[in-house]
């Protein structure tokens, strides 16, 4: 049962409750404080650029999927990092695989393994911006398309949601690929 404070005399709060008081209020600034800076952190830092000029995401060395094998996703479940030694461009960038089936997969199919939005975030997209993306812990595969995102924690929003998100994403992505 939570512990009650009574007021002292004359109806005045007890040292003891002021000091609860001053505690709580101490938490609630500094909760607030990390969800501000985080907040901030995702609209100033992470938003990339306006819009795509029609390319795929290029923010990492002109490197589709941050030069992770996105033939990997749907062949192991899981990230790879791709290697310099079997790669293919497409969409204005370097796509990067762990060996060359995952290289002759992707080139006969590049549309069914490229990331959704460019490879910008979804999650982002569907707010009408376009973020960077974390391709080790920010990914998802819905409806046989991978979708990319911020982070594991936006991943995990996106994926309890997707059907919403992909809805309001598919709405702003012509306005923000050109």
């Amino acid at each position: 049962m939570p512990r009650r404070f009574e007021a002292g005399a004359h109806g005045r709060p007890t040292s003891e409750v002021m000091e609860m008081r001053v505690k709580i209020g101490s938490r609630i600034a500094a909760a607030t404080a990390v969800a501000a800076i985080a907040v901030a952190g995702i609209s100033t830092q992470a938003w990339a650029v306006k819009t795509t000029g029609r390319e795929y995401n290029t923010l990492h060395a002109g490197l589709g999927a941050k030069g992770y094998d996105v033939v990997s996703y749907f062949t192991d479940d899981k990230a790879a990092v791709g290697s310099q030694d079997f790669t293919h461009a497409y969409g204005g960038v370097t796509w990067r695989f762990v060996s060359k089936e995952h290289r002759d997969l992707f080139v006969k199919s590049p549309a069914k393994y490229a990331a959704q939005y460019g490879g910008f975030c979804s999650w982002g997209v569907a707010g009408g911006k376009l973020f960077d993306v974390d391709p080790e812990n920010g990914w998802t595969i819905r409806d046989g398309k991978l979708y990319l995102n911020f982070n594991a924690e936006l991943n995990g929003v996106f994926a309890n949601d997707a059907a919403a998100f992909i809805a309001k994403a598919a709405r702003n992505w012509p306005k923000l690929d050109r």
